[in-house]
């Protein structure tokens, strides 16, 4: 047998249901659920933004390129400037993406 629901009235002012819409809104939640999650105590956090996604794919790019070189770098011994310039590089854009994501 599934859930039984019962329905409830909740009148808000002008300002709580302003404050509701922007819970909506931040946390990407309609309203029944965004209420039923704070009711049962889910303590709700912002909805990531849209760039997030593909920054982590592209940290995650990042991140697996500097470990290459790592790897490269620990088999023969030594790194060259060039790599270490290059995973340099790869970790100031991997910081300049995260500041632009927020």
């Amino acid at each position: 047998m599934g859930k039984v629901f019962k329905t409830i009235t909740l009148r808000l002012s002008a300002d709580e249901y302003s404050h509701l819409k922007q819970q909506t809104e931040m946390t990407g939640l309609k309203m029944e659920p965004l209420l039923r999650q704070l009711i049962m105590g889910v303590n709700l956090r912002p909805r990531p933004p849209d760039s997030y996604a593909a920054l982590l794919r592209e940290l995650s790019a990042i991140g697996n390129n500097i470990n290459q070189l790592a790897h490269q770098a620990n088999a023969r011994d030594d790194a060259t400037k060039a790599e270490i310039s290059e995973a340099a590089q790869l970790v100031r854009q991997a910081w300049r993406m995260v500041k632009d994501a927020f």
